[in-house]
Parts: C-alpha cells; structure tokens; sequence
C-alpha cells in the first residue's frame, strides 16, 4: 500500500510538470511578500506591521515606510477610488507561512490622523497566492509564473483598508476590506511629540484644490 501511494504521488507530480501551464520548474522565491499602496495624493507613512501566519507563528515589523502612490498632476480628482493596475512588490515576509491576519498601524498624513487594525486574510486570498506561483497563466502559457506570491494592503484616509493579492496573470484581486480605529497615543505612539510625517508640496495642492474624498474607497 505504501508503494502505491508513493507511486501515485510521483504520478500526479509528473503529470503538473508536463502540464505546459505548470510553474513547477519556474524559479521561485519560498517567501510571500507583503507592500503598501496610498490612493494618489493620500499620503500615508506606515508606522509598523506585523503577521500571524498560519500556522499561528507571529512575525513582527513586517514591513514600514511610506505607502506607494502616484501623483500625475494632472488635474483631474485622481485621489478617487483605487486606480487600477498592479500594486507594489513589497517585500519578503522571511520564515513566514501564508498570512491569516496582518497587524498595521499608519499615520494618514494628509489628515493628520494615525490608525491601527488587525485585518483576516481569507482561505480564497491565500488560495490564489499559492495559485500564482504553482501555475501559468493561461492567457501567457510562455511567460513563467509569479517569482513569490504577494499581497498588498491600501491605506486611506479615515481609517479604511483594502487588500489584493496577484492571480497567476499577474493581475490584482480585491480579497478582504477593513475598517481601521484610531491610534490614541497618536503618532510613534506619542513618542514625537504629536508631529506627522511631512506632508509633499504636490499632495498639498492637491488638497487645497480638490480635497479629501472620504466615502469614495
């Protein structure tokens, strides 16, 4: 019975080989990684985060900095909605299994104002991740498949989170929503005194022009 089952798994490894849409002979790196995306012009500077994978392992300081964005000034309310295209690559979450909740504290710059949440990734965010780099897409069956699986999280003003994650054509998928509380001991944690990341000229005018569209992530 053993040699069977072992036979079988060969079987069923050899056959996703000679699949012309299977990664497994792509190059892979073992780690998901994790990013950061701002509305344009929304500026956020990301305090902290952290991951619980699932395997129930904590991994702390994940990731921070400032969120990526665009800003094309080019006089339309750009800041409305999420755009579309690809978010960033982010960066590697090392020892880390797949996610099952994120950790972020932010200060919306533009606001000011400083959020916290703990976001739950889905079963289907994490079966898309694995999607990706175990298979081609079959719209490109000769371009290889995803180098890692990534998930990336939009910061809004008013506190709201929206998270993708890349399928195997390397497109974003809207997996999970959240709604972020405010941080009471404001930004660092009250440790600067009460000031906020510096805010760019660009955003500014953008403000002043346009402002805030709360409701409209």
């Amino acid at each position: 019975m053993r040699y069977f089952i072992t036979l079988l798994g060969l079987l069923v490894t050899g056959c996703q080989a000679m699949d012309p849409l299977s990664g497994a002979q792509d190059e892979h790196n073992p780690w998901w990684s994790q990013g950061f995306v701002q509305p344009a012009y929304m500026e956020v500077w990301v305090e902290d985060s952290a991951v619980i994978d699932v395997k129930g392992r904590l991994f702390r300081h994940t990731g921070r900095g400032i969120a990526a964005g665009y800003e094309p000034e080019d006089g339309t309310e750009a800041a409305r909605g999420w755009g579309g295209g690809a978010g960033p690559s982010g960066v590697a979450v090392v020892g880390a299994d797949l996610p099952q909740r994120i950790y972020v504290r932010w200060q919306s710059i533009v606001e000011p104002q400083t959020y916290r949440a703990w976001v739950d990734i889905p079963e289907e965010a994490r079966q898309i991740m694995r999607d990706s780099v175990a298979w081609r897409c079959p719209e490109k069956p000769h371009r290889v498949s995803n180098y890692r699986a990534t998930l990336y999280l939009g910061l809004a003003p008013g506190g709201t989170i929206q998270v993708w994650v890349y399928n195997r054509c390397y497109k974003s998928v809207k997996v999970a929503r959240a709604q972020a509380e405010v941080e009471p001991l404001g930004p660092h944690l009250g440790k600067s005194g009460g000031h906020y990341y510096p805010q760019s000229e660009a955003s500014k005018r953008y403000i002043e022009r346009f402002g805030i569209p709360y409701g409209s992530w």
